[in-house]
């Protein structure tokens, strides 16, 4: 029997029911486990459509050679069996839950007079763990709080009944500190011991509120006993409680035992955040990476991960929130997407903490590796300006000239983002008379790329022209001249509103102002008008030195200049009035280039 009627035949006994499926190789290895409301018909699915969308999907279908399954009672057993199942198997076309970590526990030992304890190993013994936490200094801050209000053992002593009437053990150091009220010798009850046991279970449950309405009805029972002293005590530590409390973050007091879920894409990656709210308060905040396999949809990786974090965390809360609905139910839990109100800013704030994660992940790996961030700002720049491939050769043009004289241009070159100094190149004006820029643009666009085509080499993926529609239309002028229309991205960019104009639109788009596609056109833009102006001001100053004004008796060389910064030509000087110069330069100098111009 060949593969294809083995497969058929297992496809042909797939039962109807949720489950879990399990594709393997030639090899007998697990390549892919998903899981299904209908096992037969999802199964089927895989080999019923002649073209999958993905690519991925074709090439992990043609490796399939077995299919084994596991039938479950309900949709949400099926979603934590394929989670375990991927978490233990590590298939190569699954979503990658990349969190490997070992999250701190707060341990309550299951013993007479337990320890309270922070551990990373979970043992089956009948011990209460509460966690996992994300955050050591957390795990240290509640272990403190509750070393100042319960007075513990910390020993390992076996304290049973028998032991302590036996007189087996001497106080230690720690009850001569008041750290502990000496259960090993009978100084403290067992009934004592474990109502403060209690109230530390409701504290590392999030039950602060009861814990404090217990404290402040035994501060009552002992001021009336006229029992002062105990009572001070225990306001003290009522006080302690708060100031914990005080330093959580409050979200709505309405708010209680829920789950938040946020979920944010970026290519081939998913970063889900968790948040936990008890009583109105954050109580435990999570953010895990997804890697994609096989392009799959965020609404099946969004379940993927409620799934796996429910379960790492061990999570009861009867109320989840998400940002768009998911095809996932869990017995007994309601699944929220908030429109308005504080549910809707708490997931919000969820997304954002999602955001915050991806940036820094994206920090990190563009300092380790650069390329990573060329690329990336390739990529935007390629989607916000609709081209065709990555712009990784940009040339940027500008026009310099004050009243029409001296009328220059400048090329800056960027290469992956970043400027390439030794290509940039200065233009004379050499068939355009007066101020006239379009003109100017037209010619250094078509000679710029004359001698590149004719040396042969390779033409830019954008050009970027400093300037509106009337700029752009002029340099297309020249690159449809040269027949190059088409194969060279073109865009003006316009410096009043920062408005960005395509050929044959004459609506231009506007960027976000904080956009890394409008900050590189803007550093090319930038780059070109200084490397203009630096040329313009060389070339004025060589012909200021050469100056018709040389010579002169009375009229220095700073004088000079700052005529010709001024008004540029001894034309434009002639037609000054005579008190514009005077003020510009004084009576007496005025004096003396009025009788040169006479003379």
């Amino acid at each position: 029997m060949d593969k294809i009627d083995y497969l058929n035949n297992i496809l042909q006994g797939l039962p109807e029911g949720p489950g879990v499926y399990q594709f393997f190789n030639g090899q007998e290895q697990i390549i892919y486990v998903g899981k299904a409301k209908n096992l037969k018909r999802r199964v089927s699915s895989y080999f019923q459509k002649s073209h999958h969308d993905s690519a991925k999907v074709r090439v992990m279908v043609n490796k399939i050679c077995n299919i084994r399954y596991i039938l479950v009672d309900t949709e949400s057993d099926a979603l934590l069996l394929e989670n375990n199942l991927i978490k233990k198997y590590k298939p190569r076309y699954n979503v990658l839950l990349k969190d490997d970590k070992t999250y701190p526990w707060i341990c309550v030992k299951s013993e007479q007079f337990p320890r309270v304890f922070s551990t990373r190993n979970l043992v089956k013994d009948g011990s209460v763990y509460f966690g996992p936490y994300t955050s050591v200094v957390m795990v240290r801050t509640l272990l403190e709080l509750i070393r100042k209000l319960f007075q513990l053992r910390t020993c390992s002593l076996p304290l049973s009944y028998q032991n302590i009437c036996l007189g087996k053990f001497k106080v230690c150091l720690e009850y001569h500190i008041g750290n502990c009220k000496g259960p090993c010798v009978g100084e403290q009850s067992e009934a004592e011991y474990n109502q403060s046991i209690t109230q530390i279970k409701d504290i590392l449950r999030g039950n602060i509120h009861q814990v404090v309405l217990y404290l402040k009805d035994l501060m009552l029972k002992y001021a009336n006993e006229y029992r002062f002293e105990d009572a001070e005590t225990v306001r003290q530590k009522i006080e302690i409680i708060e100031k914990f409390q005080s330093k959580s973050t409050v979200v709505s007091a309405s708010i209680n035992n829920v789950d938040v879920f946020s979920l944010i894409e970026e290519k081939n990656v998913a970063i889900v955040n968790f948040i936990k709210v008890m009583n109105g308060a954050i109580i435990q905040a999570h953010t895990i990476e997804l890697v994609k396999r096989l392009d799959e949809d965020k609404e099946e990786l969004l379940s993927l991960a409620i799934a796996d974090i429910r379960e790492r965390f061990q999570s009861l809360s009867r109320e989840i929130l998400i940002p768009f609905p998911i095809d996932f139910e869990i017995f007994g839990v309601t699944i929220t997407i908030p429109k308005i109100g504080d549910k809707k800013k708490l997931l919000e704030l969820s997304e954002r903490n999602a955001k915050y994660y991806l940036l820094e992940r994206n920090r990190h790996i563009e300092k380790t590796n650069p390329e990573k961030r060329v690329e990336r700002i390739m990529e935007t720049m390629k989607r916000d300006l609709h081209l065709n491939e990555f712009p990784l050769h940009i040339e940027c043009f500008d026009n310099s000239n004050i009243q029409g004289t001296h009328p220059v241009a400048s090329c800056v070159v960027f290469k992956n983002g970043r400027p390439s100094k030794s290509d940039y190149r200065h233009f004379n004006i050499k068939t355009v008379e007066g101020p006239n820029d379009f003109a100017s643009m037209e010619e250094i666009i078509f000679r710029r790329y004359k001698r590149l085509l004719d040396e042969g080499i390779s033409l830019p993926q954008l050009i970027v022209i400093d300037g509106g529609k009337g700029q752009l239309h002029a340099a297309i002028n020249s690159i449809e001249k040269l027949e190059i229309y088409g194969k060279v991205a073109i865009i003006g960019i316009a410096k009043r509103l920062e408005e960005i104009y395509f050929p044959g639109d004459s609506v231009p788009i506007y960027l976000d102002k904080q956009s890394e596609t409008l900050k590189v056109i803007q550093h090319i833009r930038n780059e070109a008008h200084r490397f203009g102006i630096t040329f313009h001001r060389n070339k004025r100053s060589k012909s200021m030195a050469n100056s018709a004004l040389d010579g002169i008796l009375g009229i220095g060389n700073k004088t000079v200049e700052l005529l010709y910064n001024k008004y540029a030509s001894i034309s434009n000087m002639k037609k000054v009035p005579v008190s514009e110069l005077e003020e510009l330069i004084g009576k007496k100098r005025t004096e003396i280039l009025l009788k040169y111009f006479e003379s």
